[in-house]
């Protein structure tokens, strides 16, 4: 079960690093998205931006880091932090959604599409993978069996970034 545990952890740390960088790329834009989500001032929405992407980058350093350096403990951490704010946005997106309302999805940067349901569970799915990174033994596994549970998670972030555009594909969008 410490394969699956790393596993989760890497998807964790690369989605949230992609997040990260994602806004960062695109900090203007981002913050100027925020009102459709959650109501902020507008002299708050670009610190706001800073630190939802500062957040997202400090929890794929906490995940990362810890697993490089053979303390996946200490990788705890940074599953909370993701878990919380993946809380955060799930909520940030479920709310504007029963109201109606469909704010682009600045998830994973600069996208046209309007945020849905399958947003919903894409966060319902990395909230799984989060609390399976949280709950399973920390054992120290073995260094083959780690690298090849590492790319699972890697190929499961690449699979998580394009969620939105996967969803379209196989809906016929």
């Amino acid at each position: 079960m410490e394969y699956v545990r790393v596993g989760c952890a890497w998807l964790i740390a690369v989605v949230f690093a992609i997040t990260a960088v994602s806004k960062a790329r695109d900090l203007s834009g981002f913050a100027r998205s925020l009102p459709d989500l959650v109501p902020v001032s507008r002299a708050l929405r670009r610190p706001l931006a800073v630190l939802v992407a500062a957040l997202e980058g400090l929890a794929a350093l906490l995940v990362a880091v810890p697993l490089l350096a053979g303390a996946p403990g200490v990788a705890a951490y940074g599953l909370a932090l993701a878990l919380a704010l993946l809380t955060a946005f799930t909520v940030a997106i479920a709310v504007p959604l029963r109201r109606g309302q469909r704010a682009p999805c600045r998830c994973f940067g600069v996208s046209a599409a309007p945020l849905g349901p399958r947003h919903l569970v894409r966060n319902g799915l990395l909230i799984t993978a989060t609390l399976l990174g949280l709950a399973l033994p920390m054992g120290a596994p073995a260094p083959a069996g780690t690298v090849v549970a590492g790319v699972a998670g890697l190929i499961g972030a690449i699979l998580v970034a394009a969620f939105h555009d996967l969803v379209d594909l196989f809906a016929g969008a």
